[in-house]
C-alpha cells in the first residue's frame, strides 16, 4: 500500500491556492438556465484546470449550448469514470444572502458561494487531487476518463445524445465516481450507489377567458382553486404520491438493498433545525420509515404556483388561468411514460379533464448500483483511511441525475463522494462548504485513484 504522507502533506501546503482555484471559478456565474456567454468562460477555466492537471481534454461535438468536456490520463488496466458539471442553479431569491453569490466569501470556515457545493467544489478537489498525486506518489496507476458538461442543472439534455453516440468510448470505464457527495448530520460520510429519476411538467387549467370581478366568487370558476382541488387529489397530507397506480409500478428493494436502508441512520431533529421545519417532516415520519420514502418511493413536488394577482396591495380578481409547475422523482421500474399515463388517468377519473399536462420533455431516468461493485468497494474504503467516522452507504440518492444515461445504458457501476456538509444550502441561498471537508475530500480522491487501480479492492 502506498504511503500517502508525502500526498497529505503536499494537499494541506497548496490547500489555500487550490481553494482559490475554486474561488475563482465561483465567480464565473454559470447559470445554465441564462445560457449566457458565462458558460463558455466556466468551460475554459476548467479546461485549464485540466491541463494544470495532467488531463487531456477535448469538447464533445454539440451543435448548441455549454461543451461537454472529455479529458483523459494515466495508464493502467482499470479505467475511472469521474463526472461533473461545471454550471450552477439561479442565485435566487438574491435577498437571502449574506454576501453575493458570485463573490465568494470565507466566514468560520467555511466558503459561501453560489455552485461551490453543487458541483465546483468537487470537480476543484478531483483535479486538484489528480494532479498532486502525480506530484508526490508518481504517475497514475489507472486510466482515467473525465466527464464534464455545462447542463446539468437544466437536465442534461445533450447528454443523452452523448451517451448514445459516445457508448463504446464509455464503456471502457469499470466504474464511475459520480458528481455529489455529502457528510450527514452526525458528520458520517455519506455514499450513494444510485439516484432517483425525474419527469418535469406543468399542469395548467383555464377557466374562463378573462379574468373576472372577485365580487363574483360565489358563483364563478377560479383557475387558482380548480388547479389546487386537483393538486389534492395527487398527494396525501403525508406526503405519499396517491396518483392512482402509481405504487403499483414502484420495485420493492432487494434483500441487499433492504440491509442497506437499515444501516441507514435518520437525524430527523437535525433535518428539522437545518431546515428550520416548524411542524416537522411529512406525516411526522421518523427513522426507517422516513428512510424508505425519502430513498425509495416517488416523490410528486409543486415548484412554483402561477395565477392571479400577486403585485404589491391588492387586486380583487378571480383568475382565469392558473399553473403549476411540478417535478416527480422516480424509482425504478417507474418511467415517465408511465407516470405521465397513470397522471392523466387519474385526473380524468376525477373529473379534471380540464387540467392540461405540458411535459417538458426533461427526463431523467433511475439507476442503482450494487454494493458489492468494485467502485463501490473502492470508495468505501478510501473515504475509511481519512474520515474520523465511518461512511454510511445507501443503495440511492434522493436526488436526480443523468446516471443513467451516462453509465446505467452502458452498464458501468456508479459510487459518489463529495466535499459537501448537511447545511451546504444546495440550490438555496448561502450555499457552502466546510473548507476542512474540503481538504479531506482531495485526500479521499488521491487514495481512490490507488485503491480502484488495484485488483483485490480490498
Amino acid at each position: 500500500m502506498t504511503d500517502f504522507t508525502a500526498f497529505d502533506a503536499a494537499v494541506e501546503a497548496q490547500a489555500g491556492d487550490v481553494l482559490a482555484q475554486l474561488a475563482a471559478l465561483c465567480r464565473i456565474p454559470s447559470v445554465s438556465a441564462e445560457r449566457g456567454p458565462a458558460m463558455l468562460d466556466a468551460a475554459a477555466f476548467v479546461q485549464t484546470l485540466c491541463t494544470a492537471a495532467g488531463v487531456a481534454t477535448e469538447p464533445a461535438d454539440q451543435p448548441a449550448g455549454p461543451p461537454i468536456i472529455i479529458g483523459r490520463a494515466g495508464s493502467g488496466e482499470r479505467c475511472l469514470m469521474i463526472y461533473n458539471h461545471y454550471d450552477v442553479q439561479p442565485p435566487d431569491p438574491l435577498d437571502e444572502w449574506l454576501s453575493p453569490p458570485f463573490e465568494p466569501q470565507v466566514r468560520d470556515g467555511k466558503l459561501y458561494a453560489r455552485g461551490v457545493s453543487d458541483n465546483k467544489g468537487d470537480l476543484v478537489a478531483r483535479l486538484a487531487a489528480i494532479r498532486i498525486y502525480q506530484e508526490t506518489v508518481g504517475p497514475l496507476p489507472l486510466r482515467v476518463l473525465y466527464v464534464i458538461e455545462g447542463e446539468e442543472e437544466v437536465g442534461s439534455p445533450f447528454l443523452f445524445r452523448f451517451g448514445e453516440e459516445q457508448g463504446t468510448l464509455l464503456s471502457e470505464a469499470d466504474g464511475c465516481l459520480w458528481e455529489f457527495g455529502s457528510k450527514n448530520a452526525d458528520e458520517n460520510p455519506v455514499i450513494c450507489l444510485g439516484v432517483k429519476g425525474m419527469a418535469a411538467f406543468d399542469l395548467r387549467v383555464r377557466t374562463a377567458t378573462m379574468d373576472a370581478h372577485s365580487g363574483n366568487g360565489g358563483i364563478f370558476p377560479n383557475a387558482a382553486w380548480r388547479l389546487t382541488e386537483a393538486l389534492d387529489s395527487l398527494r396525501a397530507p403525508d406526503g405519499r404520491v396517491i396518483i392512482d397506480g402509481l405504487l403499483d409500478h414502484v420495485r420493492q428493494p432487494t434483500e441487499v438493498e433492504e440491509r442497506l436502508l437499515e444501516s441507514v441512520p435518520f437525524n430527523h431533529v437535525a433535518l428539522q433545525a437545518s431546515y428550520g421545519f416548524s411542524n416537522g417532516l411529512l406525516g411526522g415520519l421518523t427513522g426507517a420509515a422516513a428512510v424508505r420514502r425519502w430513498l425509495m418511493e416517488p416523490a410528486l413536488n409543486v415548484n412554483g404556483l402561477v395565477s392571479g394577482y400577486s403585485g404589491p396591495g391588492s387586486k380583487t380578481v378571480i383568475p382565469a388561468q392558473a399553473t403549476a409547475k411540478m417535478d416527480m422523482r422516480l424509482v425504478p421500474e417507474l418511467t415517465p411514460q408511465i407516470a405521465f399515463g397513470l397522471l392523466r388517468e387519474h385526473l380524468d377519473r376525477r373529473g379534471f379533464s380540464d387540467v392540461e399536462i405540458i411535459d417538458h420533455n426533461d427526463y431523467l431516468m433511475p439507476w442503482r448500483t450494487s454494493p458489492d461493485s468494485a467502485i463501490a468497494r473502492a470508495v468505501t474504503a478510501s473515504i475509511s483511511q481519512v474520515s474520523a467516522l465511518p461512511p454510511i452507504v445507501q443503495p440511492t440518492s434522493p436526488g436526480s441525475g443523468p446516471m443513467w444515461e451516462l453509465c446505467g445504458r452502458n452498464g458501468v457501476p456508479v459510487a459518489s463522494a463529495g466535499v459537501s456538509w448537511q447545511d451546504s444550502h444546495v440550490h438555496a441561498p448561502n450555499e457552502s462548504i466546510r473548507i476542512a471537508d474540503f481538504v479531506e475530500g482531495i485526500k479521499v480522491i488521491g487514495r481512490l485513484l490507488e485503491q480502484f487501480a488495484r485488483d483485490d479492492n480490498e
